[in-house]
């Protein structure tokens, strides 16, 4: 994953192209870099900050770098912005997205005649750099733009900067945002449409999925017109996203209040009699606090906050690639408060549940801290599929996944894609056995997931709009 910004000012952007990419921090703590255009051409850096915050890697650099066009980028995984040399000159590129057939694409420019690659260090081919490749294959930037989305199977959103200006391209399917905002001389693009807020800028609008604009200090121009499917990451919402972010028009933080908000309107609705001996509903931070506190307003039960999380020194624990690291991070981030704690039933809401390390050491913390009884609620369905589009979770594989973890022992054999549709379908057998072993295995006094259904609601934009395919595995 990753976020980005974009600046075009007639006046010197670097101010706002370094604030306006940290605060896209939330996505991605591995790599982040800026490039700069000015009178004195392209200047780049680039920065490893999976131990120190973007600010302080990059104050240096925004002393030194001028320009009226800028672009940087927060990445999860490889290095960028890059700068390339082609025949369509000197530009400057960064992405978000996923290349799933990144082999294939490989051999065939390769047997093409293109004669090399740079690997990263993990021997993997920097993707950004792949894009650039497929774009220099076309004789303009605009044909070789949609030629890239075209041969790539994932999702791909693009930000190109030339002397002459940037261009945005939103991927195809619309499953990652581009916002653009605007003030007196300038224009900017984001992932995330508050990150110009505090910075003067106001919203101007959004592109659609498959869009193609140019932006200069004198304004927005459309490349190609946006296309009709729209197929939005769900996850934006539920877990990804700011909670002062906002979606194809909807906040985040609205729709994780309705999101608890349905989640209790449904266990009233079943009848779950453990709402009459619950003490207290706890969000675990940070995402999951806005869920727990619709949860909790519809409810009736109090909200409170037993375990606080420690910001200052401790990222985000999906960011770092070990497994050991990330299960020490989530549990050093929590600091509890026992009086909160001792001798009460809680019912703990977390956006999601993907290999249930993390949630599992939270519910033992909370009993070894004296808790009655541990209650789950994750925001969203299990997980029964790893994303194919925005590397939302670091799984190689889909047998990290709990939920398939389980499908996959209840089984005993090689699972089918009508065994796994039945596995999604909450009315089913199979999905309540499922819910059993996963609750046991969690050491929850009880677990219900969030529906699907409810949870497309809560998004409030149609089912035809949304990605859901890490849980009904429908694209």
């Amino acid at each position: 994953m990753g976020g980005f910004f974009a600046v075009a000012s007639k006046e010197d952007c670097v101010f706002d192209l370094f604030f306006g990419t940290d605060y896209h921090s939330h996505l991605g703590t591995r790599r982040a870099g800026m490039v700069a255009y000015g009178e004195d051409g392209f200047d780049r850096a680039i920065h490893n900050i999976e131990n120190s915050p973007f600010r302080t890697k990059f104050d240096d650099d925004l002393a030194k770098m001028k320009g009226n066009l800028g672009i940087g980028c927060i990445s999860d995984y490889e290095p960028q912005p890059l700068l390339v040399r082609s025949h369509h000159g000197t530009y400057a590129i960064m992405t978000v997205g996923r290349i799933n057939n990144m082999q294939a694409i490989e051999e065939k420019l390769l047997q093409k005649g293109h004669n090399h690659f740079l690997e990263m260090s993990g021997g993997s081919i920097n993707q950004t750099e792949m894009v650039a490749t497929l774009i220099n294959q076309k004789d303009n930037l605009v044909e070789g733009i949609q030629y890239a989305q075209d041969k790539i199977d994932g999702s791909m959103t693009i930000v190109l900067m030339t002397p002459m200006g940037i261009y945005c391209a939103r991927d195809r399917y619309g499953r990652t945002p581009v916002s653009i905002g605007k003030k007196e001389g300038a224009y900017c693009a984001a992932f995330e449409s508050f990150s110009y807020l505090n910075l003067g800028y106001r919203d101007c609008r959004e592109l659609g999925p498959g869009e193609i604009v140019v932006m200069t200090p004198e304004g927005i121009t459309t490349l190609a017109a946006p296309g009709k499917k729209l197929r939005i990451c769900t996850f934006l919402w539920v877990y990804y996203g700011y909670p002062s972010a906002v979606y194809e028009g909807v906040s985040v933080e609205e729709m994780r209040n309705r999101c608890g908000e349905f989640m209790a309107k449904r266990d009233i609705r079943d009848g779950i009699d453990i709402l009459n001996t619950v003490d207290t509903v706890v969000g675990i931070p940070d995402s999951g606090l806005a869920h727990a506190i619709g949860y909790a307003n519809e409810s009736g039960v109090p909200f409170s906050r037993p375990l606080v999380k420690y910001t200052p020194t401790w990222p985000r624990s999906f960011m770092p690639t070990i497994q050991s690291k990330r299960n020490l991070i989530a549990h050093m981030k929590l600091v509890p408060i026992h009086e909160l704690i001792e001798n009460r039933s809680l019912m703990i809401i977390d956006d999601s549940i993907v290999r249930g390390t993390q949630l599992r050491e939270t519910a033992e913390f909370l009993f070894e801290s004296g808790a009655r009884e541990v209650h789950a609620r994750p925001a969203c369905p299990p997980i029964l599929f790893g994303c194919k589009y925005i590397n939302f979770s670091r799984s190689t594989s889909e047998m990290e996944l709990i939920a398939r973890q389980v499908i996959h022992e209840e089984e005993g054999c090689e699972v089918s894609r009508e065994i796994l549709e039945d596995y999604a379908n909450p009315d089913s057998d199979r999905y309540h056995s499922m819910l059993d072993v996963i609750c046991r295995r969690m050491n929850f006094s009880t677990l219900r997931y969030n529906r699907l259904d409810d949870l497309v609601e809560a998004v409030g934009i149609g089912k035809e709009n949304l990605c859901t395919y890490c849980w009904d595995g429908r694209e």
